[in-house]
């Protein structure tokens, strides 16, 4: 879901919206004169959206994010048998 809402249509919807967001997620604008000031938007979402900003923030976390992605492209994989072998798991 994502929609714009007034300031005043928003506080009308507040206590509807956590219902509204499980039959379709996503987020709402809530606006003042028309213009964005502020986003309303599921827990997991936010929750989700601090983590990734968390990690792309952290330059050590995002050079081996890259690595590994390059590494993946390259083909250079460990199969999943042989790493739960070596984990005994």
């Amino acid at each position: 879901m994502h929609k714009d809402l007034s300031i005043s249509a928003a506080r009308g919807r507040l206590t509807s919206l956590p219902e509204d967001f499980e039959k379709r997620p996503g987020a709402v604008t809530v606006t003042r004169k028309g213009k964005p000031v502020m986003a309303i938007l599921p827990w997991e979402l936010y929750e989700s959206l601090m983590e990734t900003i968390e990690i792309m923030g952290d330059p050590k976390l995002m050079e081996q994010l890259r690595a590994g992605i390059e590494d993946l492209r390259r083909g250079r994989v460990v199969p999943w048998e042989r790493v739960k072998k070596e984990l005994s798991l």
